[in-house]
């Protein structure tokens, strides 16, 4: 059995890619600056290490036969890291974002998917064997942008609303890393990950609603009431990427792919699913 580190394991992504590789009985070890903080389960091995301190991650990577990789660190720490890594490691599954996916909310500049690009090429000449997957918009986005309003009150106030995403559940997008940490055959595979549904974002916030039991009232404002409405640990540049996507998007159906059911056999969760899953967030 592959022995697997977990760079982001306490993220939404990677703690869902932990756990399930858990149950799995997989040799899971996963990295973390501060350990004791961390809050990951007893059983999993966690060992410190930090990307921008590449020299910290040869303990980390002893043995490692692959890795996912969720990353955060600066674009001057992840050559270096990287670098640390190919020397320990033959695969790299890299949590990356749906840069060649020919819809407009995708394809808006911004400093993430410049980010990721860069990344990207970094990997694709490390001389390791890589999988890269691109989920779309996901569903615990809402805990961000909606729970907040919900928690406080009946009100939603947002701009977009009839734009449609296809949320995608954080555990559908760990399935797939699952199956490309323990599987051999996903090396240059590229996958794009949705939810199964187009929903407009008034739909998903109504079945917000409807699944706690609400009677939320919706409201549409302009962007210029959303920017000054937003909360202040939301950086500007984050507020106009997001209001460029959606504005590309408006009029357009949603992009869906069937990657998740044909990578684990087994259909994606909806987002009432994810919802029903998540009530006590909106409460």
């Amino acid at each position: 059995m592959k022995r697997i580190l977990i760079i982001g394991a306490t993220g939404h992504v990677g703690r869902q890619v932990l756990s399930q590789l858990t149950a799995a009985g997989a040799h899971v070890r996963a990295l973390s600056r501060n350990p004791d903080a961390a809050g990951l389960p007893p059983q999993v091995e966690v060992v410190r290490g930090d990307l921008t301190l590449p020299e910290t991650l040869d303990r980390c990577l002893d043995g490692i036969d692959t890795v996912f990789l969720v990353c955060v660190a600066p674009p001057d720490a992840f050559a270096p890291a990287l670098e640390r890594i190919a020397k320990h490691t033959r695969h790299l599954v890299f949590l990356s974002a749906p840069l060649k996916t020919a819809h407009p909310l995708f394809q808006q500049p911004n400093p993430f998917r410049a980010r990721a690009e860069q990344f990207e090429r970094l990997i694709e000449t490390s001389g390791l064997q890589w999988t890269f997957l691109r989920p779309g918009m996901l569903a615990s986005n809402a805990l961000g942008w909606w729970a907040p309003q919900i928690r406080a009150g009946d009100v939603v106030r947002w701009p977009y609303l009839a734009v449609p995403t296809a949320p995608i559940d954080e555990r559908d997008i760990a399935a797939v890393a699952v199956r490309a940490l323990c599987e051999d055959g996903h090396a240059g595979a590229e996958y794009v990950l949705t939810g199964p549904q187009s929903l407009r974002q008034f739909e998903q916030v109504a079945t917000i609603g409807r699944t706690i039991g609400r009677a939320l009232r919706i409201e549409e404002i302009t962007p210029e009431e959303w920017r000054r409405e937003l909360p202040e640990f939301v950086p500007p540049f984050a507020a106009n990427m997001l209001l460029d996507a959606w504005a590309a998007a408006v009029g357009q159906p949603a992009f869906v792919t069937s990657t998740v059911s044909k990578i684990t056999g087994m259909p994606p969760r909806t987002f009432r699913d994810w919802v029903t899953d998540n009530a006590a967030e909106f409460q």
